[in-house]
Formats: structure tokens, C-alpha cells, sequence
């Protein structure tokens, strides 16, 4: 049986996932999980969500700038980030390292889930 290829579908599977590691370590191990884990999750969930969208929206106008499209991408995500960890910093976190250890695993997912629809999206070379 072979799952839907849409980027959509991909998108909530990834995030069911994530979400239910999530909900796992917070039980099981409560000591390694920050507080505000659901903020981090929501951010990095919407933040990969909107680049998806726009980057496949872009693609389909220009096919031939994919490669500028996804490294833009990853750009404005890590920037992104590095202004969403300053802004919580700056605002006052009690376990700073616990925050940012859980901040970047769970970016990691979804760089990794990127990188595997950017892999699964290329066309095969033929000579």
C-alpha cells in the first residue's frame, strides 16, 4: 500500500509524530522536557508549514530555480529561529539549555522531514 504523496498529508504525519514524541517524553521523562515544548512545536511546526507551502508555490511558477527556492528556505527558517530562541531569551526563561536542547531536536525533525520531501521531489537524470 502506498501512502499519498501529497505535501500536505506528508506534513501531518510528520507533526502527529513529532507531537506524539513529544507527549511520550513528557510523561515518561518529564525532567528533560521545557515548559514551554508546545511554543517550540507550534513555531517550528508553523514556520515549516508556511516555507513548505510557499516554496512549492514558487517552484510551480519558476521549476527551474528549486535549488535557490529550498536554500532560501532553509535560510529564512534558521534566521527564524535564531530570532524566535533571542526573543524567549531575552524574555526570561528559567532553564535556558533545556530550551534551546528542545528547541533544536525538534527543528532537526523537520529539517530532516525538508530534506526528505526535497530528496523524494527530484526528477531522475536521463541521458
Amino acid at each position: 500500500m502506498k501512502l499519498p504523496s501529497s505535501i500536505h498529508f506528508q506534513y501531518v504525519v510528520i507533526t502527529i509524530l513529532v507531537a506524539g514524541l513529544i507527549l511520550f517524553f513528557n510523561f515518561f521523562l518529564p525532567q528533560i522536557v521545557d515548559e514551554s515544548i508546545w511554543i517550540i512545536f507550534g513555531f517550528v511546526a508553523g514556520l515549516s508549514y508556511l516555507l513548505s507551502v510557499v516554496t512549492r508555490w514558487l517552484y510551480l511558477k519558476s521549476p527551474e530555480n528549486l535549488l535557490s527556492l529550498k536554500l532560501l528556505g532553509m535560510i529564512i527558517r534558521i534566521l527564524s529561529s535564531l530570532g524566535f530562541i533571542g526573543i524567549l531569551a531575552v524574555l526570561g526563561l528559567e532553564n535556558i539549555i533545556l530550551f534551546i536542547a528542545n528547541f533544536f531536536i525538534i527543528f532537526l525533525f523537520y529539517m530532516v522531514f525538508d530534506i526528505y520531501i526535497f530528496i523524494s521531489n527530484l526528477r531522475p537524470i536521463s541521458k
